[in-house]
């Protein structure tokens, strides 16, 4: 190669890896437009996920959400956790927390936003727990969720994959298993 087309290549890869880092500051994300708490709330089964650092549910994950008479959320979390390590059985415990879905500024705390949904079969859901000096996250998670405990249609599955990509997550997910144990 020319030193003329090595430079050409070279600044093509720059710029293909500063779209990609732009594309990643968590500000930047698109979340659910127009999102309906009251079409949102009921019972949703996690399908996938991706762990933050630390202790997080291990499968069976569920979570329940309800809408107050002041509009906010209420999610009540349950699944099975291995606590600490010991050899001590999987146990299934639930989590209570107030959740803003809605908007992906001002982060703080493990609030997380609805991705997207189409509110019948699937959700995607984000958290950044740790922003880089970037705006990228250092320690995020997510999670899909099916209304269906046995999984989502091929169609659907697209869908979420493309998501997955949109946050800066492709590859990132671990199946959940739902045996019902919960």
């Amino acid at each position: 190669l020319g030193s003329g087309k090595l430079f050409g290549l070279m600044m093509l890869f720059l710029a293909c890896v500063e779209q990609s880092l732009a594309s990643c500051v968590v500000d930047r994300f698109t979340v659910k437009q127009d999102f309906d708490p009251q079409r949102y709330a009921g019972k949703w089964y996690a399908l996938q996920k991706k762990d933050p650092e630390g202790l997080f549910l291990q499968d069976n994950i569920s979570a329940e959400y309800t809408v107050g008479d002041d509009g906010s959320m209420v999610a009540s979390s349950r699944g099975r956790v291995t606590l600490f390590g010991l050899g001590w059985p999987a146990t299934c415990p639930a989590v209570v927390s107030l959740r803003e879905l809605t908007s992906p500024s001002a982060l703080s705390g493990d609030n997380y936003w609805v991705i997207d949904t189409d509110y019948d079969n699937y959700a995607i859901t984000y958290a950044c727990r740790t922003l880089k000096e970037d705006g990228s996250c250092e320690d995020g998670y997510a999670l899909v969720f099916s209304r269906n405990p046995r999984g989502l249609p091929p169609a659907i599955q697209r869908v979420v994959r493309q998501k997955q990509e949109e946050i800066c997550m492709a590859g990132q997910f671990q199946p959940v298993l739902q045996s019902g144990a919960c």
